[in-house]
């Protein structure tokens, strides 16, 4: 869940006032503070440094002084809000106990196997899922609040929520991440008064850590100008501008001023190993806020000339100049501790990277100094159980040279056997995810080979498979709890001025509709239940929902009309924000409504309506003209992002791995149910993805070697940013929060990304020895059913209980689903 932008941050929020001791080299006083403003709401974070570093007139000997000294500093970040409180993420109302009993009608006789195939093949998993124009689905309007700020449109949808949003959100001062490098506009600021783009690189010896043991928070330096790309010629007027926003990549532009040609041109790409400038007949002007120490060369090293550069923080840099033919050979010369000036009028590349491994690093980059990637496509493939995905990065400058890009660590375990071929042992450190890994290779390839084929609409377990027979017991009193629940009030549970609670509300009915019919062999009153649940779910498909959806043609999306009063409203759903959160829950519930009844399918304008929110959040191909490729998934990093068009100091967030797996789970059922092979295939890869970047980044047993030591005994990382971790949530810092937010819903999706060695360490570090019954409402209900995953037995008797509290149970769930859900997990 992103940050809702009208709530009240509390103690330990990432927004609250923290003081620390950090080990830091060269930060200028006056550079290191940010702030990001949009709308109601101002964040900042502000570094003050008690040591006079990087101040004017401060000479290199006393960098050499403080090199490894702890630097007394404050974190002080702030809030400004509207004063409304946080909503919780589901409804705490007590649901009113139904006065009638729902009667069984004649079932439905479905088509559909009870269980999926045990092997799909799908050659191409990004094949398109619809071609509707979505304006002759919802309305349509050509207006959003937030304006596209130097965008070079080119008729085609504009990504929302990609790692390089900064750039155009905001003042577009903020710090974008590529990792393992950050970078960012300087719009004048710091000691060289630079109006280029910054490259900076992060260790971990830089990092602040919140109190407590484990931390309650790490983040990263921010502002820090390590190397800056600049020209003689750029001033105050200069512009930035974006174009080809891509999934993985984007291309950043400066020039002198509005309207003027671009003076410089930055390929921007996930996991570059170097940041390049194209330069068209400017002065190259290189800076540095953190102090030039020494310069060395030129060196030739084919058609490219090296300097090596020495900062005063003691950190290497490597720059490579290679001009385009009939330039000549450029020169370069330091004209201050804070300045490299290169010749007038040149055109050709110049490249900078950090180097962490001395002779032999530089020997790397020597390979492939002169090309560099300007973009990257994925195309994957399912065979069996057994998938792949293929990340192709376009290359820009010399052809003949091989790329060197940066690998994560989940990237790294799963490379097929050329690409783990391609590994060259150089590594820096990211901000949130461990360590990044150099890779000599233009494209790489990913393999999974455990994709949950197996996984339907019942419980299922990697070593179980699907669970679909419970005993008689549970089944009698399946019926006695369904044939209650059943009989609430739909409409008062799902129509309500949130797409998220909504979702829930819609997804509660349709797995506890599911359960009756499958496993509780009550297919007359699962029947009047799905009649019901139609009816509720046909209130959005005609769009006569509390809040509406309008198709917007500006960033080319489907939003609720609510962020158009109130940004804040439904978590900033308007903003992009959380739509596959949204989204997910009603494309789960479609997928049980369709498998319940294929008839719908094709009644009136039902799958062309869930169609459109599955394009919305996770559209599989690049050339639809209404919606961007895979709006929310990152095949990048692995896993989503929820944050939008929010100007963010600290990059991209988020807070639920549960609810982020649920969605491609929801692809995977729908791709099932309508007969989609590419989705359910695709859907299928990303849960198994999912998987791995959640035990690697987000969900940390003891031997995680992602995250800090000092922060692993949290065991979930709360919300990861791409540049700080806080232990917290969004909407308030009980434990049960925290936890239960990387739970919710418990669903057979839960068992995968969950592994119970992982389950036993959080429920013993936080919940166990009695302490999980003095938490109350429905997050008592949520870690029981997760406490299923290792102790089914336990937690199937707490909802068998004869005394069962229905305020255990949050809006998004049943107790007829969770009986069923701990049942066969092997609780009865």
């Amino acid at each position: 869940m992103a940050f809702p932008r009208n709530a009240y941050l509390a103690r330990g929020s990432p927004l609250a006032d923290h003081s620390c001791d950090f080990n830091v080299h060269a930060f200028p006083t006056d550079q290191c503070y940010q702030a990001s403003a949009s709308s109601n709401f101002i964040v900042y974070h502000r570094y003050h440094f008690e040591s006079p570093i990087g101040q004017a007139g401060v000479d290199s000997s006393n960098y050499n002084n403080l090199n490894g000294h702890s630097i007394s500093a404050t974190v002080v970040s702030s809030l400004q809000t509207t004063g409304e409180s946080a909503v919780p993420p589901f409804n705490t109302n007590p649901i009113p106990t139904p006065s009638d009993t729902l009667q069984p009608i004649p079932p439905i006789n479905t088509s559909l196997p009870a269980e999926p195939p045990t092997a799909i093949i799908a050659g191409n998993i990004f094949s398109p899922v619809a071609a509707e124009n979505p304006a002759e689905i919802v309305p349509s309007r050509g207006d959003h609040p937030i304006p596209q700020k130097g965008i070079v449109l080119n008729n085609k949808p504009v990504q929302t929520n990609k790692f390089y949003a900064n750039f155009f959100l905001g003042g577009q001062g903020q710090t974008v991440w590529t990792h393992p490098y950050s970078l960012r506009w300087c719009k004048g600021e710091g000691h060289s008064r630079s109006w280029g783009m910054s490259v900076a690189h992060i260790e971990a010896g830089q990092r602040v850590f919140g109190p407590d043991s484990p931390a309650q928070y790490y983040i990263n330096p921010i502002g820090i100008h390590s190397v800056i790309l600049s020209a003689q010629e750029l001033g105050a007027s200069t512009t930035l501008t974006t174009s080809e926003l891509g999934a993985f990549s984007v291309k950043a532009h400066l020039a002198t001023g509005p309207g003027a040609a671009n003076l410089i041109t930055f390929p921007i790409v996930q996991g570059m190993g170097f940041l390049t400038g194209v330069y068209a007949g400017a002065t190259p002007l290189i800076q540095s806020d953190v102090f030039f120490r020494t310069i060395e060369g030129p060196i030739t090293v084919g058609g490219a000339f090296k300097y090596r550069i020495t900062l005063e923080d003691g950190r290497n840099w490597l720059l490579y100049a290679i001009s385009d033919p009939g330039v000549g050979a450029p020169s370069f010369s330091m004209v201050s501790n804070t300045a490299i000036r290169g010749p007038a009028g040149f055109r050709g590349a110049i490249q900078v990277a950090k180097n962490p491994s001395g002779d032999a690093g530089e020997g790397l980059y020597d390979q492939s100094a002169g090309a560099y990637a300007t973009a990257a496509t994925t195309t994957g493939s399912v065979t069996g159980n057994t998938g792949s995905y293929t990340l192709a990065f376009h290359k820009g400058g010399n052809a003949a040279l091989p790329l060197l890009m940066y690998a994560l660590p989940h990237h790294v375990q799963s490379f097929d056997g050329a690409t783990a071929g391609a590994n060259v042992n150089m590594v820096l450190q990211t901000a949130t995810k461990g360590m990044a890994t150099a890779v000599l290779r233009d494209t790489w390839t990913m393999v999974e080979d455990n994709l949950p084929i197996g996984m339907g609409f019942a419980p299922w377990t990697p070593d179980r498979g699907s669970v679909t027979s419970l005993n008689a017991n549970v089944v009698n009193l399946m019926n006695q709890v369904g044939s209650s629940e059943l009989n609430e009030d739909f409409n008062a549970q799902t129509n309500l001025d949130s797409m998220y609670f909504s979702g829930k509300g819609l997804a509660k009915f349709a797995a506890a509709i599911y359960a009756m019919n499958d496993l509780a062999e009550n297919p007359g009153l699962a029947a009047a239940g799905l009649q019901k649940l139609k009816a509720a779910f046909d209130v959005f498909v005609q769009n006569r929902q509390r809040n509406p959806l309008n198709y917007e043609t500006a960033w080319r999306g489907v939003v609720s009309v609510a962020g158009y009063r109130d940004a804040g409203l439904d978590f900033g759903g308007t903003y992009y924000n959380d739509h596959h959160f949204h989204y997910g829950y009603f494309v789960y519930t479609a997928a049980v409504i369709a498998y319940l009844d294929p008839a719908w399918l094709a009644q009136g304008r039902n799958k062309v309506w869930v169609n459109m929110l599955v394009r919305d959040f996770a559209n599989p191909v690049d050339g639809d003209d209404f919606f961007p490729f895979s709006r929310a998934f990152d095949w990048f990093h692995g896993h989503s992002w929820a944050k939008g068009l929010f100007e963010s100091a600290d990059g991209k967030d988020q807070e639920s791995t549960s609810e982020d797996s649920f969605a491609s789970y929801a692809l995977k059922l729908w791709g099932r149910v309508t007969g989609d092979v590419s989705m359910e295939a695709r859907g299928n890869l990303m849960l198994a993805i999912q998987a791995r970047s959640f035990q690697n980044y987000f969900l940390m047993e003891s031997n995680n070697v992602n995250q800090p030591p000092q922060f692993v005994g949290n065991k979930v990382t709360g919300i990861l940013f791409e540049n700080k971790v806080d232990h917290t949530t969004y909407f308030g810092d009980n434990i049960e929060y925290i936890q239960g937010i990387h739970m919710i819903p418990l669903a057979p999706p839960s068992t995968l990304i969950r592994k119970p060695s992982f389950v036993r360490e959080e429920w013993d570090a936080f919940f166990s020895n009695g302490q999980v019954d003095d938490i109350q409402g429905g997050w008592r209900g949520i870690l029981y059913a997760n406490l299923a995953i290792i102790d089914p037995s336990t937690a199937y008797n707490f909802f068998a209980r004869a005394d069962f509290n229905p305020a255990w149970l949050d809006g998004g769930a049943s107790r007829t689903w969770y009986l069923a859900w701990c049942a066969a997990l092997g609780g009865a």
